[in-house]
């Protein structure tokens, strides 16, 4: 990593070069997920099972998908009893959080007498993503599945890719503790495609959450209007903003913490001091080298690792909040008011002792967020993407008979006599004192 010094006239090219770089061409891999897409729709479980062995090498039948209850149940037993309480203390934090987040169904009269107002109800059928491999973590379901217990949808589904050394038991213990009943053990574009479309063995959701890799997100975006998506989440990134009083070995370790995950991470530090630029440097590379994922971190910072010299903090805002960060770290000594000023960013972590890695694990907020700058207009995820409003109209006799004019009158203007004759007939009813 080197030292870039930036301007404030020169923000804008730059943020835009950033976020250039991180675009994929799409057009091969859509190309190979439409192809899956349609091999569900059309075969079922039966190319479940063929995909399944394709790529993730292992022979499965129907009947193998969903994972045994036993399993599940007995899943706290292969896990450690510290692994055990860290689950426990996420998942009572979360749904804690999650609660106060939820608001409520509402009537209330107007001066005319209609009564108004919304109801809320879950959204009934949630599928959740879990990824398999090197990215088995049972915080990607705690922080998903959680929330959609929080907003009381009924029926939970959880999809991860087969292995031979079997599911994570600590995702089997997570989702015991959630409340969620079926795991089905199928992953990639065909797990999306499953809770879409539905097959015999996999039942058919209303919404698919939780992240995965470029084939899922594709995946997840083409079948958005079969069924309702959380977001088109890309790799993740953290942007740190720190001055001279900002300690340089926990500004590298939170930056190495977020390359870690993998060579698409992007991890960029902003700062008006030189000395703490450079320090920064040099921690990361101390520290780089007592990890076990070591060359993913090298190679992550190496292909998106930045550290920006910006002539004031004001400029550090303003990049900010036009690169509208993931992960936002303000560690500087004025950070309170720093914060203040953030208008897009998916999670602000404020004060030198907030790392972000307390907001994947514990915190209490989802960790799963907007990311490639879409925290200019989305929001975290949240028991609010669990749920749906259906407005409430009730008219009154005397709403009816004083409001009919205004739509006989718009829509006489729009040409929908139609409208205006409903409206008409309403109207008339009530001065015969039909109601």
């Amino acid at each position: 990593m080197k030292i870039i010094k930036l301007s404030s006239s020169s923000l804008v090219a730059e943020i835009a070069k950033i976020r250039k770089s991180q675009k994929r061409d799409l057009k091969s891999i859509e190309k190979k997920v439409d192809q899956i897409l349609n091999n569900i729709s059309e075969n079922g479980d039966k190319a479940l099972i063929s995909l399944t062995k394709k790529f993730d090498k292992i022979k499965l039948n129907s009947k193998d998908f969903e994972v045994k209850k036993s399993l599940i149940n007995y899943s706290e037993k292969f896990i450690s009893e510290d692994v055990k309480k860290s689950i426990d203390k996420s998942f009572k934090r979360v749904r804690d959080y999650q609660k106060k987040k939820l608001p409520k169904s509402l009537r209330y009269k107007d001066t005319l007498g209609n009564t108004l107002g919304w109801s809320i109800n879950p959204i009934e059928k949630i599928g959740i993503y879990v990824p398999g491999g090197t990215a088995s973590y049972p915080s990607s379901l705690i922080m998903s599945g959680t929330l959609a217990k929080v907003a009381g949808s009924k029926e939970i589904y959880v999809v991860t890719p087969p292995s031979k050394e079997g599911i994570n038991p600590a995702i089997l213990y997570a989702a015991k503790l959630i409340g969620i009943k079926k795991i089905f053990q199928i992953g990639g574009a065909q797990a999306i495609a499953a809770l879409a479309y539905g097959t015999k063995s996999i039942p058919k959701v209303d919404k698919i959450v939780g992240p995965g890799n470029i084939f899922v997100a594709t995946a997840k975006k083409k079948v958005f209007g079969e069924v309702d998506i959380d977001m088109i989440a890309g790799p993740s990134e953290v942007l740190i903003i720190a001055d001279k009083s900002s300690d340089s070995r926990l500004i590298a370790a939170d930056l190495i913490a977020q390359s870690e995950h993998d060579v698409d991470a992007t991890a960029i530090l902003l700062t008006d001091s030189l000395i703490t630029a450079r320090n920064v440097i040099k921690d990361i590379k101390l520290q780089i080298e007592q990890l076990s994922r070591k060359n993913i971190i090298k190679r992550s910072l190496e292909k998106n690792g930045k550290v920006y010299l910006l002539s004031n903090i004001n400029d550090c805002v303003k990049f900010s909040n036009i690169f509208a960060p993931e992960h936002l770290e303000i560690v500087i000594k004025d950070s309170d008011k720093v914060a203040q000023q953030i208008v897009n960013a998916g999670s602000l972590f404020v004060g030198e002792a907030s790392a972000e890695a307390f907001g994947d694990y514990i915190a209490g907020p989802s960790h799963v967020l907007p990311t490639n700058g879409s925290a200019r207009f989305s929001s975290p995820l949240s028991a609010l993407d669990f749920i749906k409003y259906s407005s409430y109209t009730k008219m009154s006799k005397k709403g009816a008979n004083q409001l009919a004019k205004y739509v006989i009158e718009l829509a006489n203007a729009e040409g929908l006599d139609g409208h205006a004759r409903s409206a008409q007939l309403r109207k008339a009813k009530v001065s015969n004192n039909g109601f």
